[in-house]
C-alpha cells in the first residue's frame, strides 16, 4: 500500500502537527478531512522513491531478468534475439 502525505487546507493544526502520512489502497478515494483533528485537508505531492540504475543493462542482462530482447533487422522488422 502507499503512503500518503496530507495537510490541512487552512492553517496548521497542533494536534496533527501540521501534516500527517497514512497508508491507504490505490481504489480508496482520498481524505477530506483529518482523522485527528478533522479539519478540512488535502493531499500533497511527496518524493517518489524510484530504484537508480548506475550504469546500462545489457541485452544478457535484460535476458535473465526475463525480458524479451528484440533486434532490429531493417526498417520497421524486429526479430527476438
Amino acid at each position: 500500500m502507499p503512503i500518503y502525505v496530507y495537510e490541512p487546507c487552512d492553517g496548521e493544526c497542533k494536534i496533527c502537527g501540521g501534516s500527517f502520512e497514512i497508508n491507504r489502497p490505490i481504489d480508496r478515494a482520498p481524505l477530506t478531512n483529518c482523522p485527528l483533528c478533522k479539519k478540512e485537508c488535502r493531499k500533497v505531492i511527496s518524493n517518489v522513491n524510484t530504484p537508480r540504475i548506475s550504469r546500462p543493462i545489457g541485452p544478457a542482462e535484460a535476458r535473465n531478468a526475463g525480458f524479451s530482447v528484440f533486434k532490429k533487422v531493417s526498417s520497421g522488422e524486429y526479430e527476438r534475439q
